[in-house]
């Protein structure tokens, strides 16, 4: 099987693992009498970024940071230059209070963490790089994050409109019965752990061919692949008529990808800053900054802002893949 089609046959495994396991996982909960609730704050919120977590390790495991860096980097540029972009130029996107006061101005704080986590040079190191103390620095910050997070949904939970879709969408799984969710669920973990595998395998097969580095295959190919769960979320979410939660899973999956993700693979094994990696850390703060005036000022989300928002993305890619890598 050539590079392509492993990575290729990668991303198909490890986006219907990922899809099983939330399913099998959330139905199981219930039958074992989890609430709703909790499932949409656990298996839900994590199952969702299983597919990045599982490519993440892996490329840990086998000594592929650059793929690490360029998945969660190029993931949290995808979420908001091509999701929240096409989702806002089907349907303008409302910007809700709970986002602007807790979820977007985390989200900046992060982002300017990891950036700063990186700076080694400040402290006398020879190598930028993601080490295990950062690991645990961001590990840390997700922990205190979940907890308030927690606290705030449980206080307000009928104001949380995340909580509330994702206990409506469980009720699809609500009959299922115990032993097809444990087989869906066990078949979904063995398809993300295979799909990561080949994925990983694949994306190095592929920089290798073309010439490219794996942050670039990484932050392109793999970030796209492992992006498509947030973007079929945000695409049903306008197909029903309920745009106005894209925003708000755009900005907790950014928050996911920083903090968890790149906290737990950082401290597997140390994550380097690759080659233009800060043009790349750069990018992901300039998409993440235009989402500020428009939770500032509490108002839509244009057709006309999203079209900005996607060609600069869809720019940023095209230059990133053609220059020097």
């Amino acid at each position: 099987m050539t590079s392509g089609l492993t990575l290729l046959a990668g991303l198909i495994v490890l986006l219907a693992g990922g899809e099983f396991l939330v399913r099998g996982a959330s139905a199981l909960a219930r039958k074992l009498g989890v609430s709703p609730f909790v499932v949409g704050l656990t298996v839900v919120a994590f199952g969702t970024s299983a597919p990045e977590l599982a490519v993440n390790v892996a490329a840990a495991l086998s000594g592929n940071g650059d793929i690490t860096f360029g998945n969660v980097i190029g993931s949290n540029i995808a979420n908001i230059g091509l999701i929240i972009g096409l989702t806002a130029l089907l349907q303008p996107l409302a910007v809700h209070r709970s986002i602007v006061s807790r979820e977007i101005p985390v989200m900046l704080a992060a982002t300017v963490l990891a950036i700063l986590l990186t700076l080694d040079f400040l402290a006398g190191g020879a190598l930028n790089r993601f080490g295990r103390l950062d690991g645990a620095i961001l590990l840390s910050c997700f922990a205190a994050f979940l907890f308030f997070t927690t606290r705030a949904a449980l206080q307000d939970r009928r104001q949380d409109r995340f909580l509330l879709e994702t206990e409506q969408d469980q009720q699809r799984d609500k009959e299922m019965h115990g032993v097809s969710a444990s087989l869906l669920t066990l078949a979904g973990l063995a398809g993300v752990l295979l799909g990561s595998d080949w994925t990983v395998e694949g994306a190095s097969g592929v920089a290798a061919a073309m010439g490219m580095s794996q942050a670039v295959i990484g932050l392109t190919i793999v970030a796209l692949g492992t992006s498509l769960p947030e973007l079929t979320t945000s695409l049903f979410a306008v197909r029903k008529g309920q745009a106005d939660l894209a925003i708000g899973n755009i900005v907790g999956s950014n928050i996911f990808n920083l903090l968890f993700i790149l906290g737990v693979s950082s401290s597997i094994r140390a994550v380097p800053v690759p080659v233009r990696g800060y043009t790349d850390l750069a990018a992901m703060a300039v998409f993440s900054l235009a989402l500020l005036p428009f939770a500032l000022s509490q108002r839509k989300l244009e057709r006309h802002e999203g079209l900005l928002l996607l060609a600069g993305y869809l720019g940023y890619m095209a230059w990133r893949t053609l220059s020097t890598s």
